[in-house]
Formats: structure tokens, C-alpha cells, sequence
């Protein structure tokens, strides 16, 4: 009797022939995680006053930036694979290959958001805010993309959810068979791909949930998400065994998730009492204060400077005092012409006489 053992399956083919054209299916993950993060965050965006299509707008800087990031980080922390004797410098620019790092992705990534908020007059704050679920939606279906190139798998395990690995050649998308024509199988690992992915849509959730019960302060979601992707990215990179630097026996990305981590904490507790950050057109740099929203949908429009022509407001100092028929009532409409033709044909007061109306005398005259 054959045992079926209990596992995940990997792919065995990870570039699909279109006739010429090669797809990698590792680009297609990441490029439907994008296409999802800006989904979110255009809704987030719209959510916190921001016009619709302004997302693209700045999208395009923030994408190039980052996979540029991506792959720098990938490339400076592993020059190995790329620049060691028998290997090809070229190859550093494959990233349909895959390797791309998180860190300098997102780092890149917030330099190109801010640029193109610069150039679009909008407010950068308010974009982090409202991207950063997105970012991290996308960074989970992008994680397939591992998968399907047989990479950034674990530790060996023989655990019911251990994931299955091929001998996948990632430039020619084949795995690997041998002389019977079955697929060679390296063995069985921890599906850190899969981990990672499951604790990004957690913190998904979380923040979404959040944001919308606690209204929380600018820069506050942005921190939260840099925290809470950092937490779990350091439990899963000791579940990894694959090749990686390493500094006091610990791995490179294990040391930087520590060190963001501490410091977006820091940076969420200095913005714990900030204000809820608020997108607009115009708007860059503005915050919203407390029934902000409200105060400014009840207040009278004076943008606009008033002509000399144009009836003007003003509002009366006593509303229960005397009404001049000039002025009206308290805050409604004067003519200023008209007031200046009852000035010109009031009578002259004789200096130091009675008013015409039985007032007092007048005093020194003002500055007209």
C-alpha cells in the first residue's frame, strides 16, 4: 500500500511560453499586488478627503522607486550571488528571477511617494497613512511569488504543512527531473512564504480595524504597520536556513527587523496625541484637529477678498441694538456705494457745534 504523505506542493514550472513571450509568474504576483495596494489605498486615499485618480499620480513614482530599492538591497546585501568568481554581474538586473528586499523597497519606495506628493501638491502624511495596508496587502500576494520560484523556503521539518521543493531552474521556469523523468525533489522545509504571508493579512486586518474604531494620529498607521510586519518578519527569519550574511551569528534581516522595529515604536509613541492625518487637493502639510470636519462644513466662505462694488457682510457688534437701515439686520448684505452716497450728503458739523442729530460735539476728525 502506498503512503501519501502529508504536504504542500510546489509548482514545477514557473515561466508560462506565450507563443515568444516569456511570463514569470513571480512578476505576475508582484504585479497583482500592486494593482491591489492601489485598490486600498486610492479608497483610504478618498476616505480621508483625498480626490479620486490622485493615487496614480504618485503611484508610478513610488513603484519605480521601489523595486529599484528592492533590488539594490537584495544586490549590496548578497554580492555573492551575483559578483563571486563564476557568477554574472548582469545577472544583478534579472529581477523577473526574483530577489527583491523588503527593507529597500519600502524605503525607496516612501522617497518616490514623496516626490510625486511634492510634484501633485499633496500631502505625504496623509498618503503614508493611507497606503500602508496596502503596501503590506500587496507585500502578502507578492510572497507567492517565492512559491512559485521554490524559494525562500525554511528549515527542514516533517510537520503536516511542510512544503515541498523542487530542483527549479528560475531562468528557465523547469524543475529539475531525473533519468526516470520525475521531478528531483530537494526535500521538505517550513513554508516561511506562507507564514509571512498569513501574518501580513493579520495586520491587514488589524490595522484597517484599527483606523477606523480609534481614528489614529498621523504617521500612527504607518508606524503600526512598520511594527507589525517587523515583529513577525523576525520569528520567521529564524525559521529560514537558506543562504543569507550573517553578524553576531544572526542574520542580516533579523537584525534590521529589530532595529525598525524599535524604531517605529519610538515613533508611534511620539505621535500617540497627533492629530488624524487628512488628504486633500491643496491640502499638503494640513492635519486635521479635533470635529475639524465639522467646524469647517458650518463656517461662512470668506476666501475670497471683497470688492468695493460687491455687498459685503458685516456682522453688528450688539444684535440687539439699534438696526440702521444701511446696515440691516446683523450679518446680512450692505451696498458700500450706497453707504458712501449717505456719507457725502450728510450735512457738515460746524467745528466744536452740535451734531445735526442733538449729539454730542464732534471730536477730532479721523483719517479717511
Amino acid at each position: 500500500m502506498q503512503i501519501i504523505e502529508a504536504a504542500i506542493p510546489s509548482p514545477t514550472v514557473s515561466v508560462l511560453k506565450l507563443g515568444p513571450l516569456s511570463v514569470h509568474l513571480y512578476a505576475l504576483c508582484i504585479v497583482a499586488g500592486i494593482l491591489a495596494a492601489l485598490w486600498l489605498t486610492d479608497r483610504r486615499w478618498q476616505a480621508r478627503g483625498g480626490a479620486r485618480h490622485q493615487v496614480g499620480d504618485v503611484a508610478g513614482w513610488a513603484v519605480l522607486f521601489g523595486i529599484v530599492g528592492g533590488r539594490l538591497y537584495h544586490v549590496i546585501t548578497d554580492p555573492e550571488l551575483y559578483f563571486a568568481d563564476g557568477k554574472h554581474p548582469l545577472d544583478a538586473v534579472k529581477i523577473w528571477d526574483g530577489g527583491l528586499g523588503i527593507w529597500g523597497a519600502i524605503a525607496l519606495g516612501a522617497l518616490g511617494a514623496w516626490i510625486g506628493c511634492r510634484r501633485h501638491n499633496m500631502d505625504f502624511t496623509a498618503f503614508a497613512d493611507s497606503a500602508a495596508p496596502g503596501v503590506l496587502l500587496a507585500q502578502a500576494i507578492g510572497r507567492w511569488g517565492n512559491w512559485f520560484n521554490n524559494e525562500l523556503y525554511g528549515r527542514a521539518t516533517d510537520l503536516p504543512w511542510k512544503l515541498q521543493i523542487h530542483d527549479l531552474d528560475v531562468a528557465t521556469g523547469k524543475a529539475s527531473r531525473d533519468a526516470a523523468g520525475q521531478v528531483v525533489v530537494l526535500g521538505y522545509y517550513h513554508p516561511t512564504f506562507l507564514y509571512e504571508m498569513v501574518w501580513s493579512l493579520l495586520v491587514v486586518a488589524l490595522l484597517l480595524w484599527l483606523d477606523h474604531r480609534r481614528k489614529l494620529g498621523r504617521w500612527q498607521v504607518l508606524a503600526l504597520y512598520v511594527m507589525g510586519y517587523t515583529f513577525g518578519r523576525f520569528f520567521v527569519e529564524l525559521l529560514r536556513d537558506d543562504h543569507a550574511n550573517r553578524i553576531l551569528g544572526m542574520r542580516v534581516n533579523s537584525w534590521v527587523s529589530i532595529l525598525v522595529f524599535g524604531a517605529a515604536l519610538a515613533w508611534f509613541v511620539r505621535n500617540r496625541n497627533s492629530p488624524r492625518s487628512v488628504a486633500g487637493p491643496g491640502t499638503a502639510g494640513r492635519h486635521a484637529e479635533p470635529d475639524e470636519a465639522a467646524a469647517d462644513s458650518d463656517a461662512p466662505a470668506t476666501d475670497q477678498a471683497a470688492d468695493p462694488g460687491e455687498a459685503t457682510a458685516i456682522p453688528a457688534a450688539d444684535p440687539d441694538g439699534p438696526v440702521s437701515p444701511a446696515v440691516g439686520r446683523p450679518g446680512t448684505a450692505i451696498d458700500l456705494n450706497h453707504v458712501q452716497q449717505l456719507a457725502e450728503s450728510r450735512p457738515p458739523a460746524s467745528a466744536g457745534g452740535p451734531d445735526p442729530q442733538g449729539g454730542a460735539p464732534d471730536a477730532a476728525p479721523s483719517d479717511r
